[in-house]
């Protein structure tokens, strides 16, 4: 019985079981809307069935974890069904919370409202959800943004924009329809981050997805919470997956397309420049290329994007909004706050400073992974997931799936080494920190606590052993791409 439980196919079942008891749960404990929908799917209930379908959730997440964790297992002991089904593996994990009402973040609604803000003829750079009103359409959506978010101009670049605009203008702004619709441009971002990993990974594919796909932190956030997130790892990962292949242009075009969505895919351009001028035998005009060609096609397409859009160039003035809200995941704005108290009544000057120092202490770790991979000394693909981790935790705000954009990029090129076991471990605790309602309760940390202890002991133990290429070919990949 054990046996069969651990195999590649009860890794499947059981999966598939944890999300479905997520999904469950959700309809009772998620992130409902505030007011009713017609069909009464997502209506909130009673203090027991809420607290029972949180535990239901919390418990199915545990098995979706055990589940995923046994899985890499087997991948880096080679076995073949866990090789050869993985996309099976990613089908049957996905359904159930395909059907799950919002989960883990109200962050959709925002979508939702900001698109109906664009179609209404609102400055969506200038003002909150909270500017619609009756008659307009998202202004049920807008009824459920999250505190934080209500009187906030969206941070988002204009190509993600059209496209809840147009979520909105199919779906009238109704509240089930157009949370489907959002999570159909989910799921088109998962299937750009499957090809671009698959393609990035060579012969080693199903390892790679396993920790950027199939992993638990993936699935909750972006399937079940529908982050914009994904579809700018996706559109990032397959720029660089293009410049690999010497289709540089092309690539810088699709990391533009990603910086307007959110701005951190930025990153990528100076690994894609690294790599532009690597290929050119490097020497002065190597580096002039490399730094200028990718900056001025990524460039060109965020203006063309903005112009085609008629957004507006607001964009630009609101990427710093989101630093206004202390989360507890960002060491910066907890150092900066704790410094504020001790030395002064008015904490928020100090806790600027330090946020800034952060920052800064983050482009100097990204330009030195950037000058590694110019001398050869590291991969630029994991130089560019390494620099994105490293802007994550210095960030002034942070949120559990932000980790995910250098999870993912690592996960293609050094999954099964120790720096592909570090990001598994800070998954597999991450996902506790958010409740399926959206709050961040004190047990959702301890919980990631002892995960992440327990993780690190593991990551202590001697590591992966290097699996053997898969067998087979790997969908838009490159077999003859190996990486050290």
């Amino acid at each position: 019985m054990w046996s069969r439980l651990w195999s590649a196919a009860g890794c499947r079942w059981s999966g598939a079981l944890g999300a479905l008891a997520v999904t469950v749960g959700g309809y009772a404990a998620g992130t409902l809307p505030d007011r009713p929908e017609p069909w009464g799917l997502w209506a909130a209930r009673g203090t027991a069935t809420t607290v029972t379908g949180a535990v239901l959730a919390y418990l199915g997440l545990t098995v979706l974890v055990a589940a995923w964790l046994r899985y890499g297992t087997l991948l880096v002991r080679g076995e073949r069904e866990a090789r050869d089904r993985v996309l099976v593996t990613l089908g049957w994990w996905c359904a159930p919370l395909v059907l799950a009402p919002p989960l883990y973040s109200a962050d959709v609604y925002s979508y939702i409202a900001q698109g109906a803000m664009v179609l209404e003829g609102y400055d969506v750079y200038g003002a909150g959800p909270s500017v619609l009103g009756p008659g307009d359409l998202g202004v049920e959506a807008a009824a459920s943004v999250g505190g934080h978010w209500t009187d906030t101009p969206a941070p988002y670049g204009p190509v993600f924009l059209v496209l809840a605009q147009a979520v909105v203008k199919v779906t009238g702004g109704a509240i089930v329809p157009a949370v489907f619709g959002m999570r159909l441009l989910a799921l088109g971002a998962l299937a750009l981050i499957v090809w671009a990993v698959r393609g990035l990974a060579g012969g080693r594919g199903s390892g790679a997805l396993w920790l950027a796909a199939l992993n638990p932190l993936l699935l909750i956030h972006v399937v079940g919470g529908m982050h914009n997130d994904g579809l700018m790892i996706g559109l990032m990962l397959g720029g660089v997956l293009l410049a690999t292949r010497g289709r540089w242009v092309l690539g810088s075009v699709l990391v533009g397309l990603a910086m307007m969505v959110k701005s951190p895919a930025a990153v990528a351009l100076l690994f894609i420049g690294v790599m532009v001028a690597r290929a050119c035998g490097g020497g002065v005009r190597g580096v002039v290329k490399g730094l200028v060609g990718p900056g001025v096609v990524a460039g060109a397409v965020a203006v063309g994007a903005t112009v085609a859009a008629g957004t507006g160039f607001g964009w630009l003035r609101t990427q710093s909004v989101a630093g206004a809200i202390h989360t507890a995941l960002s060491v910066t704005s907890d150092v900066g706050l704790g410094l504020g108290l001790l030395l002064s009544d008015d904490p928020d000057p100090v806790k600027g400073v330090v946020q800034k120092l952060g920052l800064l202490a983050a482009v100097v770790i990204i330009l030195a992974l950037a000058w590694r991979a110019w001398k050869g000394r590291i991969d630029p693909v994991l130089g560019l997931g390494l620099a994105l981790v490293a802007l994550v935790a210095l960030s002034p705000m942070v949120q559990p799936w932000y980790v995910l954009w250098g999870v993912v990029v690592v996960a293609a090129v050094a999954w099964w080494t120790r720096v592909g076991q570090v990001p598994a471990v800070l998954s597999a605790a991450l996902v506790y920190e958010t409740a399926p309602s959206g709050a961040t309760p004190w047990y959702g940390f301890v919980a990631a606590g002892v995960v992440l202890a327990a993780g690190l002991v593991w990551v202590r133990r001697p590591s992966w052993a290097r699996p053997e290429v898969d067998a087979g070919p790997v969908v838009g990949g490159d077999l003859e791409r190996t990486r050290p």
